[in-house]
Parts: C-alpha cells; sequence; structure tokens
C-alpha cells in the first residue's frame, strides 16, 4: 500500500512542529524550554536499525533530521522500557510542578516503531508491562520480512522509502490514524523437570532480541514451582505450531549464520519459499512421519467460556496449526476469512475481529493446503473460535516440534518419559494501536459490524480496577501478568 500525502503541507515548517517533542521532556533535568503551543501529534520514535538490511539504518538518519533527535531511538542501543520509564517518570515530575505542556503532550503521545514483527511486538509488550494510565497507540513501520502487523492495520507490508518525503508522508498518515483497540494474548509453557535431556525452548543459535517476553520465569515469581520450568511470553497476531514454524526456524537460523545473504525483502521470500520446498512441505504426505501431525503429538483443549475448557479433535492430517489474532499471516493472508451465514448457524464461527476477545485456530495439511488463501475467499481448515488454548503433549513419536509468535520461532523438545509439557494461552487485555481508516482489521464494536448490532457492549466497560490503573510502571524486562488474573495452570494437571 502507498501512503500518498500533499507535498505542500509536509514540506511546511508547521507540520514538522505538530509531531516535536522539546528536549526538555524527552532528557530530566535540562532546562524548561518555552512553548508556544502543544504538538498535535508528538512522537517517539523507535527504529531497529538492523531491520530491512541498510533500511533501518537508513531510516534512523532521516527521522533523525526531522524532528528532536533524542525523540528518535535506536533500538540497538537502547531497550524501550528504559526509554518510557524515563519519559514517564519525567512528565509526572514536570505535571507535579505544574507543567499543563507535559499533561496535555501525555494525552496526545503517540508511538512510530519500524522494524519486523517481532519488533513491533517488543514494543507493544513493553507499554503492556508498563501499565501506563494513558498508553499511547502504535503505528508500525514494515521492516521486516512478512510485516503482518503493519498491514493488517493499514500501513502496507512493503519495506517503505527511507527519504525525506517518504517519512514526511508516513507522519502525515500517523497523524490522520485512528486509534483501535486490540487484544492482547498470553502464553504460559511449563514442564516437569525431566529425568533425561532437556524441554527447554532453542531458538536459532541465540534468543532473537525481540524474544525478551519469552524468558524463564524468575525464581521469585509467584508462577514458578519446584520441580517445573515454566517459561512466558505474549503476542498480539498469532501463535503457530509444525511445518510453518520449521521453516520460519530455518529461515532465521540461516539469517543469522549469513546476515549479508539477507538485505532484501524480495531476496528474503524467495529464501523463505526454497527452504519450504526443501523441507519437504509441499508433499508432506511422503516426506514427513504421521508422528508430526498435530493430532499424534499433543491433545487440544479450548476455553469455550470463562473457565470451561473442552477437548477439539484435530483432523489427522493436520501438520499445522495456527492461533490467530489479527486477519493478516504470512506476509498478509488471512487463514480464517469470512465464515458464510451457513457456518455461523452451525459451528458458531463469527468473522475475525480484533478485539472480542476470542482468538481463530485453523489448520493446514500441508503447504499446497496453504496456497488456498491466494485464491478468493480461501481459507485454511477451521478448527475453533476461543478464549483460551491448550496443548498438552505428552510421550510420543516425535523428538520435538516447532513453533512461534508473532514471526518469532524456537524449537520445542517434547517429553521422552511419562511427563508432559503444557502450552496454554489465554487472553490478557488490550493494546491501541493506530490504523488507517482502510485497514483489513475489523472491531466488534464497529457499527457496521454485524456483532455490534447484536451486542450493545461498550468496548470501554473494561477499565482496570483502580488498584491496577495505579500502578503505572511495572518490570517490563518480560510479559506480565496482573495480579488479578488467575491461571489455570495447577500442578495437577502436569503430573
Amino acid at each position: 500500500m502507498e501512503l500518498a500525502a500533499p507535498s505542500s503541507e509536509l514540506n511546511s515548517e508547521n507540520f514538522v512542529n505538530a509531531f516535536y517533542i522539546p528536549t526538555y521532556v524527552l532528557v530530566p533535568n535540562t532546562k524548561v524550554e518555552p512553548v508556544a503551543t502543544v504538538p498535535e501529534c508528538p512522537v517517539l520514535v523507535f527504529i531497529n536499525s538492523r531491520s530491512g538490511g541498510q533500511l533501518g539504518g537508513d531510516l534512523l538518519v532521516t527521522y533523525r533530521s526531522i524532528l528532536n533527535t533524542n525523540q528518535v531511538f535506536d533500538l540497538g542501543d537502547e531497550a524501550p522500557d528504559k526509554v518510557l520509564s524515563r519519559l514517564f517518570v519525567n512528565l509526572e515530575r514536570l505535571k507535579n510542578n505544574g507543567d499543563q505542556f507535559a499533561l496535555i503532550l501525555e494525552k496526545k503521545l503517540r508511538i512510530i516503531v519500524a522494524g519486523g514483527d517481532g519488533t513491533a511486538g517488543w514494543l507493544l509488550g513493553v507499554v503492556s508491562d508498563l501499565k501506563l494510565a494513558q498508553p499511547p497507540a502504535i503505528a508500525t513501520v514494515p521492516l521486516g520480512t512478512g510485516n503482518n502487523l503493519p498491514f493488517a492495520f493499514g500501513w502496507g507490508k512493503k519495506n517503505p522509502g527511507t527519504d525525506r518525503n517518504s517519512v514526511l508522508s508516513f507522519l502525515y498518515h500517523v497523524r490522520k490514524a485512528k486509534e483501535m483497540k486490540i487484544d492482547s494474548w498470553h502464553l504460559l509453557m511449563r514442564m516437569r523437570v525431566p529425568k533425561e535431556g532437556t524441554c527447554e525452548p532453542l531458538a536459532p543459535l541465540e534468543l532473537p532480541h525481540s524474544l525478551h517476553a519469552f524468558n524463564r520465569v524468575s525464581p521469585t515469581d509467584n508462577l514458578n514451582m519446584e520441580g517445573y520450568d515454566t517459561f512466558r511470553g505474549g503476542f498480539w497476531n498469532y501463535f503457530s505450531m509444525g511445518m510453518d514454524a520449521q521453516v520460519s526456524y530455518a529461515f532465521h537460523t540461516e539469517r543469522k549464520l549469513h546476515p549479508e545473504k539477507f538485505k532484501n525483502q524480495l531476496v528474503n521470500q524467495g529464501t523463505y519459499a526454497k527452504l519450504g520446498c526443501q523441507q519437504g512441505w509441499f508433499f508432506a504426505s511422503l516426506a514427513h512421519p504421521s508422528s508430526m501431525n498435530v493430532a499424534q503429538m499433543c491433545k487440544v483443549k479450548v476455553m469455550t467460556k470463562q473457565g470451561c475448557w473442552e477437548c477439539i479433535e484435530i483432523p489427522p492430517n493436520i501438520r499445522s496449526i495456527v492461533c490467530l489474532n489479527l486477519p493478516s499471516f504470512s506476509g498478509g493472508l488471512n487463514p480464517w476469512g469470512s465464515p458464510s451465514g451457513m457456518r455461523r448457524r452451525e459451528k458458531g464461527f463469527t468473522p475475525p475481529y480484533v478485539d472480542d476477545g476470542l482468538i481463530e485456530v485453523v489448520g493446514f495439511k500441508d503447504a499446497w493446503h496453504g496456497l488456498v488463501l491466494l485464491a478468493p475467499k480461501g481459507h485454511g481448515r477451521r478448527i475453533a473460535q476461543a478464549r483460551g488454548i491448550r496443548f498438552e503433549f505428552h510421550k510420543g513419536g516425535a523428538e520435538h516440534t516447532y513453533m512461534r509468535i508473532d514471526g518469532e520461532p524456537w524449537k520445542q523438545p517434547l517429553p521422552v518419559d511419562d511427563e508432559m509439557v503444557v502450552v496454554e494461552i489465554s487472553h490478557l487485555g488490550q493494546v491501541k494501536m493506530l490504523a488507517t481508516h482502510d485497514c483489513i482489521s475489523k472491531s466488534v464494536f464497529d457499527p457496521s459490524s454485524p456483532m455490534a448490532q447484536e451486542d450493545g457492549r461498550d468496548s470501554d466497560n473494561e477499565d482496570e480496577s483502580p488498584e491496577e490503573a495505579s500502578r503505572k510502571f511495572g518490570a517490563a524486562e518480560t510479559f506480565k501478568i496482573p495480579d488479578d488474573v488467575t491461571l489455570s495452570l495447577d500442578p495437577s494437571r502436569l503430573s
């Protein structure tokens, strides 16, 4: 998608001032600057300078030439949780000193993040962790290979231009963008420490920085249990397991070993397709044992209503399963599609809304099955819509499987004795995204939505309790679970 804007407006000084944040707000203990007017759309810009080959670095230079250099951050130099904590602590101090500019700026603040889907997820996780009283909405610049998050909200999937006019045009659309709430999903993985070997997740060569949220729970965390390894993470677009995650794992491994070969989006996509062919996923029934089928690896349960879990049957030929929050997967495809009226009546399925508290579960047999998504109204095998999903892996024929969240894969060893590995996905609040007015993501509360016409709920009724709202700053090094969220994973299910 090309984001055009009137060039005459872009080149005016007033236009740039609409996004400018003065240094005294960004850098604590600096002299307060007199400001004539509050910027209409103040932005913080976070750029992964290593994304998109040279594009990330070029984009960093351009943004810093247009805005205050102190409001543009290289994620390779400073983590976003430190930046945001410092900024909001300073804003609190300024507000307490009677600074009305700081008060208004906090309400208007928006964030731009440039990178792949993993980088965007990193920012979303940090904003969620910090529990800000007024969390800023986030716009995503597509600098990765798949760019599913930017595409879902109208920002395109092709790597953008890095020249001054391209950046000014993007800022223009950020100012015009609408805010949308989207569901956040928490992932908890727990397994008893095996007698032999390990069940710890294995990242491609080293843990990608954007997977910061998927770390071992600290010994002092109340989710820890003696004799168990516990891991947690979060995602906003999808969790997947099976063949697609295996191809992604091979791609990330190759990119880590030979980064010089991955400096062009088109080349990256070609390499992705080549790896899929080499691994035999177009002829999965011949190239891969049936022990790799999802139904043989694990038992699957879904939460249809709060606290109510039901076992579901996975078709025996399904080799890949995707738990989808947004209508954009594998470079902008929509695996769920739009169920027909008959399907809605028979199965109770609905269109994929991004803020309905439901996650769509879709299965694929092989790579050919995935190509169905390219056809009009094409979709995968619709399995369920649920408020949560749990995978229970027992000892079986497969030694491992592959998983990924929002584009970041890992290899997951499976039990070799009589123990069990459990992965549970549950709803965990919402975050605010910035979207163009013609984006493909839809809200259940949109007046044009059939669900909105049937459901009179108010989207603002799910506010946090006063106790939660007062906790503005939390530790953002991992994806935190609020104290009032009760998880259903107890030791009795894992024995």
